[in-house]
């Protein structure tokens, strides 16, 4: 919405095509456009879909967030080969090919912003979620990767490491745990340095500084929003 306020134009792609409508009903009056693309991160082809729909719509791709990712619990000597699938084709095989082409018509115009959501398992993970761990490992050396033989295409990117934060599948994982959410924000509270779960109106202004040209000259970073969960 942020974007849209300030006048970009934006392209949602997901699978949930009624929360995209709620955005695109509320973004009715900002000085952006938004659309949505109905996009299934299991197919390589969807991901293709998303930025030539997002060419042909708006004629360019200055700007690309990832934040798509799974986060099912599971221990090393407990993941099956089913589960360790699911996480490594959304959290790092979807990404992969997002950025692929992102960077493929990011140098159409001259370069562009990516940001790829990371995680503070990507140093070492708890123990139960070890596939994730290594997935969000990989999305940090992709990240890297980008940054460094990119950059001369003036395309940056910058792996954001968000903190504990109460999102929808968070709030599910532990209600299956039997975890309520006043008790994992008194959990939350406990485990990180500033005493709080980070919030959406935490991560938005950093989102926002890294899509623009006041970063124009920040990539290749490990941009933590986590309140020093990771120190």
């Amino acid at each position: 919405m942020e974007c849209l306020k300030q006048g970009a134009n934006v392209v949602i792609g997901g699978r949930d095509e009624e929360s995209a409508a709620t955005i695109i009903e509320e973004s009715a009056k900002s000085a952006g456009e938004a659309i949505f693309v109905k996009t299934d991160l299991h197919d390589v082809k969807n991901c293709e879909n998303l930025f030539e729909v997002s060419m042909k719509t708006f004629n360019r791709v200055d700007g690309f967030l990832n934040y798509a990712g799974v986060t099912p619990a599971a221990a090393l000597t407990e993941c099956s080969e089913e589960l360790y699938d699911e996480i490594f084709d959304i959290d790092i095989k979807a990404a992969f090919f997002c950025t692929q082409h992102a960077i493929r018509t990011m140098k159409i115009n001259g370069g562009g912003s990516i940001i790829l959501v990371g995680s503070t398992h990507a140093w070492r993970g708890e123990k139960d979620r070890t596939a994730y761990a290594c997935a969000k490992g990989a999305l940090l050396t992709l990240s890297n990767h980008i940054s460094y033989h990119y950059a001369v295409d003036n395309i940056r990117c910058n792996y954001l490491v968000m903190g504990w934060t109460p999102t929808e599948g968070e709030l599910a994982l532990r209600k299956s745990q039997g975890i309520s959410v006043e008790c994992l924000h008194e959990l939350a509270s406990a485990a990180i340095p500033l005493g709080r779960m980070t919030e959406i109106n935490d991560i938005v202004p950093g989102i926002m500084y890294l899509l623009s040209d006041y970063s124009a000259m920040v990539t290749g970073t490990t941009f933590r929003i986590n309140g020093g969960e990771s120190i």
